[in-house]
């Protein structure tokens, strides 16, 4: 029994190491080989730091050097729901997989039964020879309906399952580099908000106070209800604009503590921002090859092995065609009473193999192949399309790298140039050489340059995480080598 059992395993083994898949090649990445320079009349923007390595092992640590930042993204790898629910769906996708590889190998299961059955005299004459009550002990081991996988069907079966087990967890990387991403990018639009609200409130309190001066004046005389009228005005302006951006901030903070996974609060040692004005806020990277994101960006990956998936789908619609053979095995001791179940002459055995070839099916089997070749094709279109969207979003933020900096630079100009223009005109009112309405339009100018300016440092330290997002950067939390902890992630294909 224990012989017959090993050779079934050891043939098992033998039998189930091909497939009818077709041999998999890579498809040709449908993008130029190099990413578009900047704009017609702006230079590329170089590399400030000197950086060289790939953006995939740069550490978010080292990328954002925001202390402040650095602890809200660690919070939100630890609480954010939909990075718990990918990494659990890899948990699903590996059970998944394992399910399928057990039918590799035979099922061995033990079984014992007791029957108790009354014999009448017509069965006794023609079965069982004498009429009455009889018992039936039985136990041993047995195979039930294994296939003997001489085509690959099961293989194959097996190979997608684990591709769709690779994908799920290039899946859950991607998620990570998004809820990176994603995290730095609300903490910035909550940052860009306090300092307009800071700057809106400061000139609240400016206005006001100029407002009760003008007030004083035209109770005296000194000036016209215009003039009165005109710093009304611009107190009511401010007052809004503080309104605004105090409502735009906390609704900022809210989305901010719904990726970080807890309220902001209850962070324990949470630095103090920094002004998005600080240059050592975020590192800069550079771009890199085409090429190098098939191996950085998980969703290109993630692509790849879901095309993987439907390749061996197809091996698995090719055995298909072919015949099935099924084996059921089992040996074990039959006696009519306990006690005698491992004597002598009680051993018993069943070899029952089985062979089903499709002759007609009208049509299924085909048709199920050419399923699994269109599914197949609308993976490799997906992949080349996940490929092309990665390329626009790398070329999108490094085509935006230079023309941000010179926007954040002009916009500093057109800065200094008002707050240059808005002391002239309070000189020259104070003077007497012109009229308060120069003072409050270089003041309302004034306040509208600083804020532009907010807002463009902003959209450029967006534009730095896009890029490092884009080129697969935020897998890693400090300087190393970009971890790749599957054969999804180094390449391997599982044909």
């Amino acid at each position: 029994m224990t012989k017959t059992l090993t050779t079934l395993l050891l043939v098992a083994g033998v039998l189930t190491g091909c497939t009818l898949a077709p041999h998999y090649d890579r498809p040709a990445p449908p993008v130029a080989d190099s990413f578009p320079t900047a704009p017609e009349g702006y230079a590329t923007a170089e590399v400030k730091s000197g950086e060289t390595r790939r953006a995939a092992d740069i550490g978010w640590r080292e990328f954002f050097r925001d202390p402040r930042l650095q602890a809200l993204i660690a919070t939100s790898l630890e609480n954010n729901r939909d990075l718990r629910t990918a990494a659990l769906r890899i948990e699903e996708a590996r059970a998944l997989y394992q399910v399928q590889r057990a039918d590799l190998l035979p099922t061995v299961n033990a079984n014992g039964s007791y029957t108790r059955a009354r014999t009448t005299a017509a069965q006794a004459a023609t079965v069982l020879g004498q009429a009455g009550v009889t018992e039936v002990y039985q136990v041993g081991l047995g195979i039930s309906s294994y296939e003997l996988d001489f085509f690959g069907r099961v293989r194959s079966l097996s190979n997608a399952a684990l591709a769709q087990y690779f994908a799920t967890e290039e899946a859950r990387r991607s998620a990570q580099i998004s809820l990176v991403s994603e995290v730095a990018k609300a903490y910035l639009a909550e940052r860009s908000f306090a300092e307009q609200y800071d700057l809106a409130r400061d000139t609240l309190k400016a206005r006001e106070s100029t407002y009760g001066l003008a007030k004083q004046r035209f109770e005296a005389g000194a000036t016209s209800a215009l003039d009165l009228r005109d710093n009304e005005s611009l107190v009511a302006q401010a007052r809004v604009a503080a309104a605004q951006l105090a409502r735009q901030r906390a609704q900022a903070q809210n989305a901010l503590e719904v990726l970080v996974g807890k309220p902001i609060g209850t962070i324990e040692n949470l630095p103090a921002p920094v002004r998005l004005s600080d240059e050592h806020i975020i590192s800069d990277i550079p771009a890199g090859l085409p090429s190098d994101l098939l191996e950085q960006r998980p969703d290109i990956r993630q692509a790849e092995q879901l095309l993987l998936s439907a390749n061996a789908n197809i091996g698995a619609a090719r055995a298909a065609f072919f015949p099935r053979i099924t084996l059921t095995a089992s040996a074990g001791t039959i006696s009519p009473s306990f006690s005698g179940l491992f004597d002598a002459g009680t051993r018993a055995w069943s070899f029952a193999p089985q062979l089903v070839l499709p002759i007609f099916d009208y049509g299924r089997n085909l048709s199920n192949l050419d399923l699994a070749n269109v599914r197949k094709n609308i993976q490799i279109a997906n992949y080349e399309k996940t490929i092309q969207t990665a390329f626009a979003e790398v070329a999108d933020a490094l085509v935006a790298r230079g023309t941000l900096e010179d926007q954040v630079t002009g916009q500093e100009e057109v800065r200094n140039a008002e707050q240059a223009r808005y002391e002239l005109a309070r000189l020259r009112f104070r003077s007497g050489i012109a009229s308060y309405l120069d003072e409050l339009d270089a003041q309302r100018q004034l306040f509208t340059a600083e804020q532009a300016l907010i807002q463009a440092r902003q959209l450029r330290l967006n534009n730095a995480i896009d890029l490092y997002r884009s080129l697969g950067g935020g897998l890693q939390e400090s300087s190393a080598v970009a971890q790749q902890g599957t054969p999804a992630a180094q390449g391997v294909v599982t044909q």
